[in-house]
């Protein structure tokens, strides 16, 4: 099967793009032959990597795009259709919007199977924020034959914003690579392994919280992967005491994890929280928003805490309780037995059932 999403490993490490990845990977040991078709800025090549082949295409510029507030990740799309084309897929699986268009076109004119997975949860002001985006998804939903959504929150705004009534799959972690292992930091540590540079995971209130926890805890420290930006990490740096910096990736975010006493996200809007299972599968309780999918992941104290609204008191107060609960000594153990329930085996195995599904009914 293809699967196809505009951006791939390394050049974007995202949830997403790490699900496409996770899934491949399972694919393969499924027996199957996954095709990833993506793009990225530099020259067309083709490579197999973790046993999955992948063809990325060029990505043409699009400061047109973004100066004109258009839809953006169009570009590439003619080079991924033809790419679908070329080969003898028997489905199509789109995990991007935009990519989504190329597997309904194919669809259409194959007659095979085509799945769009939403990794995001529709919302009014982002269905309206972006010239095309509204028309965009409502060609990704009606035109593949299945849709699929990772959280029952993206599922209730599939259904009220676009009238779609889409699949529930959770998106699954490799428990092999993260797992329980190492020694905690001696330091209270909170380790953050969500985007710095990105306004949706709500950096600046985890810093402020923060401050408050290192009131009450003043040796503490907050792990956070290095942005891009050298000045970005300078303001933080200069903003907040008990900062460090990791590079970002995979591997380091499991290392990151295992040594950490909690780990926190306080994005909004998140469809699921793959980082919080990751940090639950090392064994590291969690601090989340009670928003989106996240209440999916945390739903039992004895795994970590969620906080309400945007007061940076109701987060501190959150990550106290957490590091608190990192001190039990059954804490480990439940929040594996927790992350054990979103493995990527599982996952894909539900993914397997649908494509068979699909080609059956087809």
């Amino acid at each position: 099967m293809g699967l196809l999403s505009f951006g791939y490993w390394p050049e974007v490490q995202r949830g997403g793009e790490r699900i496409v990845h996770d899934l491949g990977v399972e694919l393969s040991r499924l027996g199957h032959r996954p095709h990833v078709i993506t793009s990225h800025p530099g020259a067309p090549r083709r490579s197999v990597e973790d046993g999955i082949a992948i063809t990325r295409h060029w990505r043409p510029p699009e400061v047109t795009l973004r100066l004109r507030k258009i839809e953006q990740h169009l570009a590439h799309l003619p080079f991924s259709y033809l790419s679908l084309r070329a080969t003898h897929h028997d489905l199509a699986h789109a995990f991007f919007p935009t990519d989504a268009l190329a597997a309904a076109r194919w669809s259409e004119r194959t007659g095979r199977p085509a799945i769009f997975t939403h990794t995001g949860i529709p919302r009014r002001d982002q269905l309206s924020n972006r010239r095309l985006r509204l028309r965009v998804l409502e060609r990704a939903t009606r035109g593949n034959t299945a849709v699929t959504v990772l959280s029952t929150a993206a599922r209730a705004n599939m259904w009220r914003w676009l009238g779609v009534e889409a699949r529930l799959i959770h998106p699954g972690v490799d428990l092999a690579a993260f797992e329980p292992g190492g020694m905690r930091a001696e330091r209270p540590t909170i380790a953050c392994a969500a985007a710095v540079d990105d306004a949706r995971k709500r950096i600046p209130l985890l810093l402020r919280a923060f401050r408050r926890v290192r009131d009450q805890r003043p040796g503490c420290r907050l792990l956070l992967p290095r942005p891009h930006d050298g000045r970005l990490e300078a303001s933080i740096r200069n903003d907040a005491d008990g900062v460090e910096f990791f590079a970002p990736g995979p591997g380091a975010v499991a290392a990151v994890f295992r040594e950490a006493w909690a780990s926190a996200l306080t994005s909004y809007n998140e469809a699921f929280g793959l980082v919080l299972v990751e940090s639950l599968a090392c064994g590291t309780p969690v601090v989340g928003a009670r928003d989106g999918g996240v209440p999916e992941i945390v739903d039992r104290p004895e795994i970590g805490r969620l906080f309400e609204g945007d007061e940076e008191e109701a987060v501190a107060r959150a990550l106290l309780e957490t590091l608190e609960l990192a001190g039990d000594p059954g804490t480990p153990e439940a929040c594996r037995r927790r992350a054990e329930q979103f493995s990527a085996a599982s996952s894909a195995a539900r993914y397997e059932a649908l494509y068979l599904e699909l080609l059956e009914s087809r």
